[in-house]
């Protein structure tokens, strides 16, 4: 059954699938919408007490729902300079070290750097043997992503690709899932060195937005685009640690590269351990 899951994603049109799921999601149906957030929460066990609106009632559009906002208190910052916190409510896929330029993927399964930044050389040698982790969000999530210390843009890069599923079981059986599927790279210039925040689509991933450029995803194509950001004046992008950067209109994951010995991981990070934005995340080295 698992293989015919996987099987079935080959087979799907996965891009025209996300569009349909898109429109359906950002449709103003009244009760119906209602009704659908209701089941979505039952479904998934959402736990709404942390959102600023928690009526369902409140939200006019599934998509709506889906990027809720938090009550201000509801997910404390750690303080410290020479902490990281993490960027989002998720769940640990994988972390380790980038070795040789290559990332774990899963159980053997790896994929390169240099493929998940979109295939700049220069730009993936700024990463190699530091550090990565893969943090996964499921569908009862809060999915806005934060940073995890202050930071400056330089670049963002969108990367077009295909639109599997990110999930556990496509990480073990699809060969480069984060390398392969659409995505914005987003390259910040911090007091730890560089830091990548790649926001991973998939399927019914209906957008990918970040709070400087607004929708990045749709629409899509078949070409790479890079933007450079100045680091300073009146264009220059620059966010403290906790800030909202990005969200995802239905799930995903999140990819952050560090480079070497800029960072250790605090030692909640485990496999499969659970996140929480604004927890301690990673210590400077």
């Amino acid at each position: 059954m698992d293989k015919l899951k996987v099987r079935l994603q080959y087979w799907i049109p996965q891009h025209g699938l996300t569009r349909l799921v898109g429109k359906l999601a950002s449709a103003k149906a009244g009760a119906l919408t209602t009704a659908i957030i209701r089941w979505f929460i039952k479904q998934y066990n959402v736990k709404m007490d942390d959102a600023l609106h928690s009526d369902p009632k409140h939200y006019s559009t599934f998509n709506e729902f889906f990027v809720r906002e938090l009550k201000p208190e509801a997910r404390p910052i750690a303080s410290g300079e020479d902490i990281l916190v993490h960027p989002a409510d998720a769940c640990v896929s994988q972390f380790g070290t980038i070795t040789s330029g290559q990332l774990i993927q899963a159980k053997g399964h790896h994929f390169s750097a240099q493929e998940l930044l979109g295939g700049d050389a220069d730009l993936a040698q700024e990463f190699d043997d530091g550090e990565f982790a893969t943090l996964y969000l499921s569908p009862s999530d809060y999915h806005r992503v934060h940073m995890p210390c202050d930071g400056i843009l330089r670049q963002m890069i969108y990367v077009p690709g295909d639109l599997f599923s990110v999930n556990p079981l496509t990480a073990e059986h699809v060969p480069n899932l984060f390398a392969r599927n659409e995505r914005v790279v987003c390259i910040f210039d911090t007091e730890f060195g560089p830091l990548a925040q790649v926001l991973v689509g998939a399927t019914i991933v209906g957008s990918i937005e970040t709070i400087w450029s607004g929708t990045m995803t749709p629409p899509r194509g078949n070409t790479i685009y890079r933007w450079n950001y100045p680091a300073e004046g009146s264009n220059a992008v620059i966010l403290k640690k906790g800030q909202e950067m990005g969200r995802f209109k239905l799930g995903s994951t999140v990819i952050n590269l560090f480079a070497k010995e800029s960072i250790r991981f605090d030692d909640s990070v485990q496999l499969q351990s659970p996140t929480l934005l604004g927890s301690p995340y990673a210590h400077k080295a």
